[in-house]
């Protein structure tokens, strides 16, 4: 996320293409700005450019997890799909 061309926050997720989930694993966000909007902005453009994937979460800080619950993103576990179990052929 920037803001003046400076970045003020970050979305880290994985995504398998093979069953079209998505996990996100962490978002930070400068203090200044947690209740300016930009979380959900960047949530909602990270489902924008992957429409077909099903969005789920690591995250249980109280922040994330209140912005992952308006979002309408469950919290999981797992980090990995089971996919990622898989050995590179």
């Amino acid at each position: 996320m920037v803001h003046i061309r400076k970045v003020v926050g970050q979305v880290r997720y994985r995504l398998c293409d093979r069953c079209e989930q998505g996990v996100i694993t962490d978002v930070t966000l400068e203090e200044r700005f947690r209740s300016a909007g930009l979380g959900t902005r960047a949530l909602s453009h990270l489902r924008s450019r992957h429409p077909s994937v099903k969005w789920r979460s690591t995250l249980n800080l109280r922040a994330t997890r209140d912005l992952l619950r308006r979002m309408s993103i469950p919290a999981t576990a797992a980090a990995a799909c089971p996919h990622t179990m898989e050995p590179d052929v």
